[in-house]
């Protein structure tokens, strides 16, 4: 279920109720500990016991050893299989939460509460939960439900520029591969701003959701969720490597630039038509200088992205706006090419 929350959060208290957790713990990190924290409790009306569990803020937390102190945590205040995590955060946040319900005790239920643009509509959505690991995104991880999704838009309010551009990345994503006109919706808007985005952000969950519905282990069309993600993943890691984190979403505005121009390589795309969505992206996203990594180190993190099968690359590729293919077998010249191109912009 994927709803809206009322200002005074009825439809939360209402759902709790149905639930009857014998206790609720709340994640949350630095930043939603002070930013939205204070709005939940006010509003939160429940009879059952609660504990707020706070971790620290930051992609670079999001890993075993994080995982294995929540785990220890409900250990020590005896969660049972009645228990309800409430992951009120962004990515890091709903993916991790996810990650330790899920396997805990086989399983606790989870609800999410997304608090950034991105969590909105990518994260929270779909029953993707993980760790990252040896410095690979999402390599260890399940597939498990929330029981819900119930998003707040006046927490946007709470965050910087970046981090709802970085959310805005996944918006474009959306409409690039399955709905041209929310594609023309968004980069119509007047500037990347709560007011501005906040029309479109349903839409933008409903388009996930719906690719997750018919395709909830990725064995198909799923898989058109990669697109910008094969190359943006790996640009993503080398620089979580050197210890110098960009934002998820400015990683994927990389990698569909990249991956647009691959497409046009490939042939799914006419030149007009893939220099015109580039544009688009090159003007809402800033420039990434990626001219310190060399293009064998970007692509031997590709070769270790989930979706590969037999030593292949597999990319999703558009072929039109709104339109996306799986699957694309894409050779390492053609990789390299797409790469050099984007490189090649930094002297523009």
């Amino acid at each position: 279920m994927i709803k809206e929350l009322d200002k005074d959060f009825t439809s939360l208290n209402e759902y709790i109720g149905q639930l009857n957790p014998s206790k609720i713990f709340i994640l949350v990190d630095e930043n939603t500990h002070n930013h939205c924290l204070p709005i939940l409790l006010p509003n939160l009306e429940t009879d059952a016991p609660f504990e707020v569990i706070e971790i620290e803020a930051g992609e670079e937390n999001k890993n075993i050893g994080t995982a294995t102190q929540l785990w220890e945590i409900f250990s020590e205040m005896e969660a049972d299989r009645k228990s309800l995590l409430i992951n009120l955060g962004g990515g890091v946040v709903t993916d991790l939460g996810g990650f330790v319900a899920s396997t805990y005790k086989r399983g606790i239920r989870f609800i999410n509460l997304p608090t950034t643009l991105l969590a909105m509509c990518d994260a929270s959505i779909g029953g993707k939960t993980g760790i990252d690991h040896q410095y690979l995104k999402n390599v260890i991880g399940t597939f498990a439900l929330p029981e819900a999704i119930l998003f707040y838009p006046k927490f946007l309010n709470t965050l910087k520029f970046e981090e709802l551009r970085s959310g805005f990345a996944e918006m474009l994503k959306h409409g690039l591969i399955a709905d041209e006109k929310h594609w023309n919706d968004l980069i119509s808007v007047e500037k990347i701003a709560p007011q501005f985005i906040e029309p479109f952000i349903q839409r933008s969950m409903e388009i996930k959701q719906d690719v997750v519905s018919k395709d909830f282990r990725e064995q198909n069309i799923r898989k058109n969720l990669n697109f910008g993600h094969t190359i943006g993943h790996a640009v993503e890691s080398l620089f979580l490597i050197k210890g110098n984190l960009i934002p998820h979403g400015e990683a994927v505005a990389l990698g569909m630039i990249c991956e647009t121009h691959l497409a046009f390589l490939c042939g799914l795309l006419d030149v007009d038509v893939s220099s015109v969505i580039i544009s688009k992206i090159k003007r809402l996203f800033p420039y990434i200088d990626i001219s310190e990594f060399k293009n064998a180190e970007i692509m031997d993190l590709m070769f270790n992205d989930k979706k590969n099968e037999d030593g292949n690359i597999n990319f999703s590729l558009i072929n039109g706006i709104g339109s996306c293919l799986y699957d694309q077998k894409v050779n390492a010249e053609q990789i390299i090419l797409a790469l050099n191109f984007y490189k090649n912009m930094g002297d523009c």
